[in-house]
């Protein structure tokens, strides 16, 4: 009796990315998600019946397209929605990519871990984690669930010696101010595996989605950072 083949629900791709990741990167946003951050940018990939199927071979043979744009640095990120929702579609696509050569990349809350976590993980040579709070209550009022699992992901990735990219959407009246900052600094100094970490500012571009869904865009009347607000973060973050 053959083995089922794995498949996942995509709901698009970006074919040059170049904030997804090391280098140019194929980008595969997944479908599905069950957290609701405030700030989310793609509610359309919420419902994770949603999206087109697809086969792992059929990603990886979009992918190989690109190659030549990959270079070294370069290569397949998965996104979504929540990637790690569909992880034995998320692994045998990153397996095949190995295969192939070419660097995978997973972007993720970190909020689950389990032994499928784990699986994927074996094969993922980058996590972009997403830390989008450094206070347990912030986590829970504005994500959906608590600070711990995606601090024990980060633990478990610094155990296995996983590069990763911290990245922070930065939110006015709730994250932007210098005790997260040094929060996040510190996060990162406990674990040798972050070589990087990124702040993002927080956009309203996204209210045009939910305007489509029918639903509220939970920070709507939240401000934009500006850039000499975000400079002045970047620099307690990154000062020694």
């Amino acid at each position: 009796m053959s083995t089922p083949t794995v498949t996942g629900r995509v709901h698009s791709f970006q074919s040059l990315g170049t904030l997804d990741g090391p280098g140019v990167r194929f980008v595969v946003f997944v479908q599905g998600c069950h957290l609701r951050c405030g700030c989310c940018h793609n509610p359309d990939t919420w419902l994770p019946h949603e999206g087109t199927v697809y086969t792992p071979r059929e990603i990886v043979d979009k992918a190989v397209r690109y190659r030549e744009y990959f270079k070294e640095e370069g290569g397949i990120t998965i996104s979504g929605g929540e990637p790690l929702l569909q992880p034995d579609f998320v692994r045998e696509v990153f397996a095949l990519c190995h295969d192939a050569g070419i660097h995978t990349c997973l972007d993720t809350s970190g909020s689950i871990l389990n032994d499928a976590t784990k699986a994927v993980l074996e094969m993922t040579d980058r996590v972009l984690l997403d830390i989008k709070y450094t206070t347990d209550a912030l986590y829970r009022a504005h994500v959906g669930c608590g600070m711990e699992t995606p601090l024990a992901f980060l633990d478990y990735l610094n155990e296995k010696q996983i590069p990763v990219t911290l990245r922070q959407v930065i939110i006015p009246t709730l994250n932007d101010n210098e005790e997260n900052m040094l929060t996040l600094r510190a996060i990162a100094k406990q674990h040798a595996c972050v070589d990087k970490v990124e702040l993002l500012p927080f956009r309203k571009i996204c209210q045009v989605k939910y305007d489509k869904l029918g639903i509220a865009f939970p920070f709507a009347d939240l401000p934009e950072p500006t850039r000499e607000s975000m400079l002045a973060l970047e620099k307690i973050l990154y000062d020694q």
